[in-house]
């Protein structure tokens, strides 16, 4: 695995971390077609833990396959694959050393009840990740929930116990609960504020939903008024997440979403791209199409941060 200038700038801003720490996480950013540029793709398939089988696979039966998205990652040419312990644990072997691993910690489910007091249920180790042979583990935190406190705490013995065995962490911010609004969940505030509360419990890649023009916090629309802090496009939205997480001294990666169709997904991506983030985080948007189209459409996303497409 060569370690390109690009990759050693970005290990450079974890000045804390230790050798394994820091090689798992160029290890994910040297991986795939995008290896090496900073640029990233990451598939994640926890959508069955979060909305059930059949919402998640029935559209793409062959996703019921746990094998099927471990090769999908591969063929694609993804720098990383994130997935639950079991789904995990069903492919590790056959594809052991093939792509980099992410364990997906926590999760919650739709037949929970989950209003002002959101949260997820622990369901996975840091020893599971080492016995797996993941490059990282992955958190979910719901800032603006009323359990949000207790979530930041099982997260940071997380990250801590992760650097300990020189794991990489990817947190999952998702503004969600108390008295966050439903547009209140994609403000822009709102997601800076999710992406700078993740660096500061100490993430290495920070995972968050692309924001829209809207604020939600009545104090905070003050300070973004009165700086003119440039929100007109999705590009300047995403520049500003990036501020948010150390003026860029973290690793940002932007959700997909819900299902939607292809030209909305580049048009995220160029804004992704143009507005210097470090890539997508993209499931449903693949792996409920069919194999043929998910992989025209990852190799579309590859060829808009490599600046081709």
């Amino acid at each position: 695995m060569r370690v390109t200038k690009t990759v050693r700038k970005i290990l450079d801003g974890y000045e804390s971390d230790n050798p394994g720490t820091k090689a798992n996480l160029a290890r994910i950013l040297s991986t795939g077609r995008l290896g090496g540029t900073g640029k990233m793709v990451i598939l994640p398939v926890d959508q069955g833990f979060e909305h059930g089988p059949a919402r998640s696979f029935a559209p793409n039966p062959p996703a019921y396959d746990p094998h099927y998205h471990f090769q999908m990652a591969i063929d694609a040419g993804l720098n990383a694959y994130a997935a639950p312990l079991g789904m995990l644990e069903a492919g590790a072997d056959s594809h052991a050393g093939q792509l980099p691993l992410i364990l997906k910690m926590n999760s919650a489910n739709s037949l929970s009840r989950q209003k002002e007091s959101a949260d997820q249920a622990v369901t996975a180790s840091v020893k599971d990740a080492l016995r797996l042979g993941c490059a990282a583990v992955g958190f979910t935190i719901y800032p603006g929930s009323d359990a949000a406190y207790g979530q930041m705490e099982e997260c940071r013995d997380m990250i801590a116990e992760a650097k300990a065995h020189g794991l990489a962490s990817v947190v999952w911010s998702y503004p969600r609960g108390g008295a966050v609004t439903k547009d209140g969940e994609t403000a822009m505030d709102v997601c800076g504020y999710a992406c700078h509360m993740a660096a500061l419990l100490g993430a290495h890649i920070i995972k968050v939903k692309l924001p829209s023009t809207f604020l939600e916090q009545a104090e905070a629309k003050k300070v973004y008024e009165a700086r003119k802090i440039d929100l007109s496009s999705q590009a300047k939205r995403v520049e500003h997440v990036m501020q948010c997480a150390f003026q860029g001294r973290r690793v940002v990666v932007f959700s997909g979403g819900a299902a939607k169709g292809e030209d909305s997904v580049f048009d995220d991506a160029r804004a992704i791209r143009d507005g210097g983030g470090n890539g997508s985080i993209i499931g449903r948007n693949t792996f409920q199409r069919s194999r043929e189209d998910a992989l025209k459409m990852l190799d579309t996303l590859v060829q808009i941060y490599l600046g081709k497409a």
